[in-house]
Protein backbone atom coordinates (compact mmCIF):
# COMPACT_ATOMS: atom_id res chain seq x y z
CA UNK A 1 0.00 0.00 0.00
CA UNK A 2 1.36 3.40 -1.00
CA UNK A 3 0.47 5.78 1.82
CA UNK A 4 2.24 8.71 0.18
CA UNK A 5 -0.01 8.76 -2.89
CA UNK A 6 -3.19 8.23 -0.86
CA UNK A 7 -2.34 11.34 1.19
CA UNK A 8 -1.63 13.55 -1.86
CA UNK A 9 -4.72 12.61 -3.82
CA UNK A 10 -7.31 14.16 -1.44
CA UNK A 11 -5.26 17.40 -1.20
CA UNK A 12 -5.01 17.65 -4.98
CA UNK A 13 -8.72 17.00 -5.38
CA UNK A 14 -9.47 19.63 -2.75
CA UNK A 15 -7.27 22.31 -4.38
CA UNK A 16 -8.87 21.66 -7.79
CA UNK A 17 -12.43 21.48 -6.49
CA UNK A 18 -14.91 24.27 -7.27
CA UNK A 19 -15.94 26.36 -4.26
CA UNK A 20 -19.34 27.98 -3.81
CA UNK A 21 -18.98 31.77 -4.13
CA UNK A 22 -22.59 32.93 -3.96
CA UNK A 23 -26.04 32.99 -5.49
CA UNK A 24 -26.15 33.88 -9.17
CA UNK A 25 -28.86 36.53 -8.73
CA UNK A 26 -27.07 38.17 -5.78
CA UNK A 27 -23.84 38.51 -7.78
CA UNK A 28 -25.69 39.79 -10.83
CA UNK A 29 -27.34 42.43 -8.67
CA UNK A 30 -24.23 43.52 -6.75
CA UNK A 31 -21.96 43.16 -9.84
CA UNK A 32 -19.17 41.72 -7.64
CA UNK A 33 -18.39 39.80 -4.48
CA UNK A 34 -15.27 38.65 -2.72
CA UNK A 35 -14.82 35.08 -1.58
CA UNK A 36 -12.17 32.86 -0.07
CA UNK A 37 -11.45 29.88 -2.32
CA UNK A 38 -9.13 27.30 -0.76
CA UNK A 39 -7.63 30.06 1.42
CA UNK A 40 -7.09 32.38 -1.58
CA UNK A 41 -8.95 35.71 -1.70
CA UNK A 42 -10.70 36.20 -5.04
CA UNK A 43 -13.16 38.68 -6.48
CA UNK A 44 -16.00 37.54 -8.74
CA UNK A 45 -17.31 40.12 -11.20
CA UNK A 46 -20.50 40.07 -13.23
CA UNK A 47 -20.13 42.36 -16.24
CA UNK A 48 -22.20 42.54 -19.42
CA UNK A 49 -23.68 39.07 -19.03
CA UNK A 50 -20.48 37.25 -18.04
CA UNK A 51 -18.87 36.13 -14.80
CA UNK A 52 -15.14 36.62 -14.19
CA UNK A 53 -12.93 35.73 -11.23
CA UNK A 54 -9.42 36.83 -10.34
CA UNK A 55 -7.14 37.31 -7.36
CA UNK A 56 -8.56 40.04 -5.16
CA UNK A 57 -5.35 42.06 -4.72
CA UNK A 58 -3.64 43.87 -7.61
CA UNK A 59 -0.37 42.41 -8.81
CA UNK A 60 1.34 45.81 -8.68
CA UNK A 61 1.01 46.86 -5.04
CA UNK A 62 -1.81 44.81 -3.53
CA UNK A 63 -4.58 47.30 -4.28
CA UNK A 64 -8.18 46.20 -3.60
CA UNK A 65 -9.49 45.27 -7.05
CA UNK A 66 -12.98 44.64 -5.69
CA UNK A 67 -13.23 48.42 -5.21
CA UNK A 68 -12.11 49.29 -8.75
CA UNK A 69 -14.21 50.44 -11.69
CA UNK A 70 -14.70 48.37 -14.82
CA UNK A 71 -13.97 50.09 -18.13
CA UNK A 72 -13.82 48.95 -21.72
CA UNK A 73 -10.24 49.35 -22.95
CA UNK A 74 -9.27 48.41 -26.47
CA UNK A 75 -12.43 46.28 -26.76
CA UNK A 76 -11.81 44.38 -23.52
CA UNK A 77 -13.51 44.79 -20.13
CA UNK A 78 -10.84 45.77 -17.59
CA UNK A 79 -10.77 46.39 -13.86
CA UNK A 80 -8.99 49.61 -12.96
CA UNK A 81 -7.08 49.31 -9.70
CA UNK A 82 -8.23 52.13 -7.41
CA UNK A 83 -4.75 52.72 -5.99
CA UNK A 84 -2.54 53.32 -9.04
CA UNK A 85 -4.98 52.98 -11.97
CA UNK A 86 -3.38 49.81 -13.35
CA UNK A 87 -5.61 48.29 -16.02
CA UNK A 88 -6.20 44.53 -15.96
CA UNK A 89 -8.34 42.55 -18.41
CA UNK A 90 -11.09 40.60 -16.68
CA UNK A 91 -10.89 37.64 -19.06
CA UNK A 92 -7.14 36.97 -19.11
CA UNK A 93 -5.50 39.01 -16.32
CA UNK A 94 -3.27 40.87 -18.77
CA UNK A 95 -1.88 44.20 -17.64
CA UNK A 96 -2.50 46.91 -20.23
CA UNK A 97 -0.64 50.15 -20.78
CA UNK A 98 -0.40 52.86 -23.41
CA UNK A 99 2.80 53.13 -25.38
CA UNK A 100 4.12 55.51 -28.00
CA UNK A 101 6.51 54.43 -30.74
CA UNK A 102 8.93 57.36 -31.03
CA UNK A 103 9.86 56.36 -34.58
CA UNK A 104 6.30 56.93 -35.80
CA UNK A 105 5.55 60.47 -36.93
CA UNK A 106 2.08 60.55 -35.36
CA UNK A 107 3.26 59.17 -31.99
CA UNK A 108 -0.30 58.17 -31.13
CA UNK A 109 -0.46 56.08 -27.96
CA UNK A 110 -1.54 52.48 -28.52
CA UNK A 111 -2.68 49.92 -25.96
CA UNK A 112 -0.12 47.20 -25.32
CA UNK A 113 -0.06 44.14 -23.10
CA UNK A 114 2.43 43.56 -20.30
CA UNK A 115 1.43 39.89 -20.40
CA UNK A 116 -0.61 38.02 -17.83
CA UNK A 117 -0.02 39.66 -14.46
CA UNK A 118 -3.20 38.92 -12.50
CA UNK A 119 -4.27 35.33 -11.91
CA UNK A 120 -7.76 34.61 -13.24
CA UNK A 121 -9.93 31.68 -12.20
CA UNK A 122 -12.76 29.66 -13.73
CA UNK A 123 -16.35 30.54 -12.86
CA UNK A 124 -19.18 28.06 -13.32
CA UNK A 125 -22.88 28.53 -12.70
CA UNK A 126 -24.99 25.55 -11.71
CA UNK A 127 -28.66 25.74 -10.79
CA UNK A 128 -28.42 29.36 -9.57
CA UNK A 129 -25.17 28.88 -7.65
CA UNK A 130 -21.81 30.38 -8.68
CA UNK A 131 -18.63 28.37 -8.14
CA UNK A 132 -14.97 29.34 -8.54
CA UNK A 133 -12.23 26.87 -9.47
CA UNK A 134 -8.67 28.10 -8.95
CA UNK A 135 -6.37 28.17 -11.96
CA UNK A 136 -3.21 26.06 -12.05
CA UNK A 137 -1.21 27.40 -9.10
CA UNK A 138 1.93 25.57 -10.21
CA UNK A 139 2.41 28.24 -12.89
CA UNK A 140 3.72 31.45 -11.33
CA UNK A 141 1.84 34.74 -11.73
CA UNK A 142 2.70 38.22 -10.44
CA UNK A 143 -0.46 38.46 -8.32
CA UNK A 144 0.63 35.37 -6.34
CA UNK A 145 2.78 37.56 -4.09
CA UNK A 146 -0.20 39.47 -2.65
CA UNK A 147 -2.48 36.43 -2.77
CA UNK A 148 -0.03 34.63 -0.48
CA UNK A 149 0.53 37.71 1.70
CA UNK A 150 -3.19 38.14 2.40
CA UNK A 151 -4.10 34.44 2.51
CA UNK A 152 -7.18 33.58 4.57
CA UNK A 153 -7.21 30.71 7.05
CA UNK A 154 -10.85 29.67 6.42
CA UNK A 155 -12.11 28.58 3.01
CA UNK A 156 -15.77 29.45 3.50
CA UNK A 157 -15.48 33.17 4.33
CA UNK A 158 -17.45 35.44 2.03
CA UNK A 159 -17.81 39.19 2.00
CA UNK A 160 -19.78 41.61 -0.13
Amino acid sequence: MDLHSSVETPDKVKADAPVYAGKEEDIKQSKRITASVHDREVVVFYHEGKFYAMDRYCYHAGGPLHLGEIEDINGQPCIICPWHKYKITLATGEGLYQAVNPTEPSATPKWRSKGIKQRTHTVTVDNGSVYVTLSDLSISCDSDYYADKYKKTGSSDMKK
